[in-house]
C-alpha cells in the first residue's frame, strides 16, 4: 500500500510538471501575436515608420542606400574635398541656397545636412522619379568640365552637385528632397523623424 501511495505521488507530481510546462507553452504561444501587435509591420514601415540606419561601417566617400517609404534613401559619407567643392558650384546650381522647400528647415544650408558629413537625401530625380547614379569622381569626359562631382541622371541627363543642388539648364526642376531625419548617436542615424526638441 506505501509502494502504491508513493508512485500516486510521483504521478502527480509529472503530472503538475507536464501540465505546468504545457500552460507556460500554451500562454507564450497566445502571447506572442499580441506582442507582436505592437511592433510596427512593415507595412507600416514602408508607409512612413521611421528607420534606423547605423552608419558606423560607412567609408568616407561612400554611399549606402535605405529604404524609406517605399523610396530609396541614400546617406553619403562626404569627404573633406567632397565638401569643398560646394562653394564652387553656387554659380553652376540653379537653387544654390535652397530656398526652394525640398528640405526641413534645419537642413538650409549649404552643406544641406545637419552635420557636413553625413548626407541623407531621397534618391529619387525631381524630374521624372529615376534614380540618379552617385558619381563622386572629378570631371569625367561623358560630364563636361563643370563637374565636380555628384549625382547623375542617365534618363534625361540632370546633374545634382554633392549636396542634392540641381545644375542650371538640366531637366530635372529642383534640387533633391532631403527627408526629416536626426541623429539618436554618432552612429544611427533615423530617417523620417525630425529632430527631438
Amino acid at each position: 500500500m506505501a509502494t502504491d501511495a508513493i508512485e500516486n505521488k510521483d504521478k502527480r507530481r509529472f503530472l503538475i510538471g507536464a501540465t505546468s510546462v504545457m500552460g507556460g507553452l500554451g500562454a507564450a504561444a497566445v502571447a506572442t501575436p499580441f506582442v507582436m501587435s505592437l511592433w510596427p509591420s512593415e507595412r507600416a514601415k514602408a508607409a512612413g515608420a521611421p528607420v534606423e540606419v547605423d552608419i558606423s561601417k560607412v567609408e568616407p566617400g561612400q554611399k549606402i542606400n535605405v529604404e524609406w517609404r517605399g523610396k530609396v534613401c541614400w546617406v553619403v559619407n562626404r569627404t573633406k574635398a567632397m565638401l569643398d567643392t560646394l562653394p564652387k558650384m553656387d554659380s553652376r546650381v540653379a537653387d544654390p541656397n535652397s530656398n526652394v522647400p525640398q528640405q526641413p528647415p534645419y537642413c538650409k544650408n549649404e552643406a544641406r545636412s545637419i552635420k557636413p558629413e553625413w548626407w541623407v537625401a531621397v534618391g529619387i530625380c525631381t524630374h521624372l522619379g529615376c534614380s540618379p547614379t552617385y558619381r563622386p569622381e572629378v570631371a569625367p569626359a561623358d560630364l563636361g568640365n563643370d563637374w565636380l562631382g555628384g549625382f547623375f541622371c542617365p534618363c534625361h541627363q540632370s546633374k545634382f552637385d554633392l549636396a542634392g543642388r540641381v545644375f542650371k539648364g538640366v531637366p530635372a526642376p529642383t534640387n533633391l528632397v532631403i527627408p526629416p531625419y536626426h541623429y539618436e548617436s554618432d552612429t544611427k542615424v533615423v530617417i523620417g523623424e525630425d529632430p527631438k526638441k
